[in-house]
């Protein structure tokens, strides 16, 4: 069994994929896996893996699967997740890079800690601009509760760290079914996610370790297109409120979730001029629906405590599905 496995999707990424490559070599060791994940790509993201795959197995365990259509980040996880072999497993997209030697750090902390997961810092880049970011959670280098992590409510917590590619984790997660993703999620597949590790796990770290760097502004990501693909976040934050609802705690934790997803409702709604016109009226449309199915009490409480302007918009949501119930 190899001691990690790093599952990475590629899609599209000619431009960026031998960075991420190379990176991969500094990392290499003859007991970790890398699972490359073609999600069909159109360019020659291909034919780089299929020569990538050769040179990387002088130094590491390779494996190379390309889908016969597109489904997706969370689906092409997925594929990877059911391939890999090793004891610990870790993500990477296709379009970011790391540091030479983080893996071997990343191992060696998590086995040191001995717990389910660890969560790390990272490097977010724009063009030439670097900037750290890191986990919302004080404790360093101290196993932790994952559930205590949620909340409180009304600040910024580890589950709203969503990135799956900071942190590693012990395959017993895979055992138990909590590291696949919502299969065909396009984009917020790391929200349901996360909330399900956090939910059920049973214990956590969080490393002052760097060595991601997660590229922003690519021009494919979903991030900066605003087409239909991008309206997947109602169906995964649906997803974090009803298996929340679930929960045993759900009283403490469904204002959190609650919370989350309306000010994720507000982002989208206030930066709307880059949606194509059709997809913001059904982006209206569907938060509309959405804020109605809210836990209701919940929503109340958390509108009574947001911040004017957001609060103001969301209750006008709330406002246009009850008068259009009426009318009808």
């Amino acid at each position: 069994m190899p001691k990690l496995s790093v599952i990475v999707p590629f899609y599209n990424v000619q431009q960026y994929a031998p960075d991420t490559l190379r990176s991969l070599r500094l990392n290499a060791h003859p007991d970790f896996e890398f699972v490359l994940v073609d999600d069909h790509s159109k360019d020659e993201t291909p034919a780089i893996l299929e020569r990538a795959a050769e040179q990387l197995s002088d130094v590491a365990q390779v494996r190379y699967i390309r889908h016969e259509k597109n489904g997706g980040l969370a689906t092409a996880r997925n594929t990877g997740l059911d391939a890999a072999q090793g004891e610990y497993l870790t993500f990477l997209d296709g379009d970011d890079w790391l540091a030479p030697g983080y893996y071997a750090e990343l191992v060696a902390a998590i086995e040191d800690l001995g717990c389910d997961f660890v969560r790390t810092d990272h490097v977010q880049t724009t063009a030439r601009a670097r900037t750290v970011h890191r986990v919302p959670q004080g404790r360093r280098r101290e196993v932790l509760d994952p559930r205590d992590a949620i909340l409180p409510a009304d600040r910024t917590t580890s589950v709203d760290y969503a990135y799956a590619w900071a942190g590693a984790y012990h395959r017993r997660l895979l055992d138990r079914g909590l590291l696949h993703f919502t299969d065909g999620l396009r984009t917020a597949e790391d929200r349901p996610w996360i909330w399900k590790l956090h939910r059920e796990a049973e214990s956590f770290a969080v490393l002052s370790l760097l060595g991601v760097f997660y590229r922003r502004g690519v021009a494919s990501s979903l991030t900066q297109i605003g087409d239909v693909r991008q309206l997947d976040f109602i169906r995964a934050f649906d997803q974090v409120i009803e298996e929340t609802a679930k929960d045993p705690d759900a009283d403490r934790l469904l204002p959190k979730a609650v919370r989350t997803y309306c000010a994720i409702i507000a982002h989208h709604l206030s930066d709307q001029s880059k949606w194509e016109p059709a997809v913001a009226k059904q982006l209206r449309t569907m938060s509309a629906a959405a804020v109605r199915r809210m836990p209701q009490r919940a929503l109340g409480d958390v509108l009574d405590t947001m911040d004017l302007d957001r609060s103001a918009q969301l209750r006008r949501l709330r406002r246009r599905i009850t008068t259009a119930k009426a009318a009808a």
